[in-house]
């Protein structure tokens, strides 16, 4: 990483750190586990039509794993959304662009350092979440073996390494919302229109792919690669879904990502 870029990342992420916005998105990674938590400790039962819900009483390492099935219809795409579409159009909001490039960076220095900060921001929310709900369903369910989606009775530490593992996987279709998050905020520059945009590009593509006819395209679909994890979880590891999920997911994230780059690189600062 060059000086440059490294100053430009270090510049971005202590935007972050005076931005609402940032900690409404991880404060909502962090809260969501917990209400979460304590609504199954409360009222009992559990979300026994979804993988590992109804384990959710009997070992907390099935907390985080049920929140990453719930979390990719709306939430994690919305928290990333969040940095992703504000983190280029803030620039036009606040007409600091100029500014920025008067500090001796390049203008490819500028738009890199703002990929890594929001590639940091997304690996924290998820990080953020991991950390809690575990924390959370330890203290209400225990730290005890978890059974996988192939009937194998996991140990719990075994387990905890899955969970971890999980949470990696799934990283990789947040990285490529983030990446269209990015184009969509250098294309639109307004951060509102952005924000609005990825969650709505995230939903349209869950919304294809429970559409009659179309189910043939469900393997190639974003959505789809948020269950990728679950191959982490059966006996043996089903790495099939995992390495789709990679290049499928760079197929929607590359493209966006230098779409996003050539917009910017080209953009007309002395005329805004």
């Amino acid at each position: 990483m060059s000086p440059g870029v490294f100053t430009v990342y270090r510049w971005e992420l202590r935007k972050l750190r005076s931005q609402k916005r940032t900690y409404l998105g991880l404060g909502a990674a962090a809260l969501v586990p917990i209400i979460f938590v304590v609504a199954l400790a409360t009222r009992g039962g559990g979300p026994n039509d979804v993988a590992f819900g109804r384990y959710v009483h009997d070992t907390g390492l099935a907390i985080p794993l049920v929140l990453l099935l719930f979390g990719s219809v709306w939430m994690f795409p919305l928290i990333t959304a969040l940095v992703a579409g504000d983190i280029v159009a803030a620039e036009d909001r606040n007409d600091t662009l100029k500014t920025i490039l008067t500090r001796s960076v390049e203008r490819h220095q500028v738009f890199a350092g703002k990929i890594l900060a929001t590639f940091t921001y997304a690996v924290a929310a998820i990080a953020i979440t991991g950390v809690v709900s575990l924390s959370a369903g330890i203290l209400a369910s225990g730290f005890n073996s978890i059974v996988s989606l192939s009937g194998t009775r996991i140990s719990a530490t075994e387990g905890l390494g899955l969970v971890g593992a999980s949470l990696l996987v799934y990283l990789i279709p947040i990285v490529a919302i983030a990446c269209i998050g990015l184009l969509f905020s250098t294309l639109f520059r307004n951060s509102a229109a952005a924000i609005v945009g990825t969650l709505m590009f995230s939903l349209l593509v869950q919304l294809v792919g429970i559409l009659p006819g179309l189910e043939g395209l469900g393997p190639y679909l974003l959505s789809t690669q948020f269950n990728a994890w679950q191959g982490l979880l059966r006996s043996p590891i089903d790495w099939a879904p995992i390495v789709r999920a990679l290049w499928v997911c760079a197929l929607y994230g590359i493209p966006a990502l230098v779409a996003a780059g050539l917009v910017f690189l080209r953009r007309d600062v002395a005329g805004d």
